[in-house]
């Protein structure tokens, strides 16, 4: 099924929860079946991103996956393979990503990014990630902003992800890799 916007009234509430073990295996389980539907797109890794990525790290239950394509043109057809999967199409940052969730916009369990490998959001998602595994200050940082924004916007998850757009940008410019 593909669709072009959510809806509010619809969408569950934004809710950050402690880190859960479980989501290293459920993000390995779903790399699987991902490897297999999408194998004549990928043009690199598949990777585990967002905050469950982040041993101890509190965040929204959803399992955030990258996929590294050629480009957006030549993994459009990779869009109907996802769909087959249970992933939702939106077209959400059209310019630089394919991006799905799963199972419904209203509860979503996991979000696909299939993003050209190497481009400029590739390296700041993972730069990112990889900031936060390495510095347990700046984890503990991220998730009281993290806990502090789904308190204050837990009916708008686009205005929880805004709110959270400085605090990356300092991280990602404190890497040299500005977005």
């Amino acid at each position: 099924m593909t669709s072009s916007s959510t809806s509010q009234e619809t969408s569950a509430p934004v809710i950050v929860v402690p880190y859960d073990a479980s989501w290293p295996s459920k993000f390995e389980s779903e790399k699987q079946a991902l490897s297999l539907a999408l194998a004549p797109w990928l043009a690199g890794p598949i990777e585990h991103v967002g905050s469950t990525a982040v041993p101890g790290l509190a965040a929204k239950p959803v399992i955030d996956i990258m996929v590294a394509v050629e480009s957006l043109d030549a993994s459009r057809p990779a869009i109907p393979a996802a769909e087959a999967l249970g992933y939702l199409y939106w077209p959400y940052k059209a310019d630089v990503m394919h991006w799905f969730c799963k199972p419904s916009d209203a509860h979503r369990t996991h979000h696909l990014h299939l993003v050209p490998y190497g481009s400029a959001l590739w390296r700041a998602r993972l730069g990112f990630r990889d900031a936060l595994r390495a510095n347990a200050r700046l984890a503990q940082e991220y998730a009281q902003l993290k806990l502090d924004m789904a308190n204050k916007y837990r009916h708008d998850r686009e205005a929880y992800t805004q709110s959270k757009t400085g605090f990356v940008q300092q991280v990602l410019e404190s890497l040299g890799s500005p977005v």
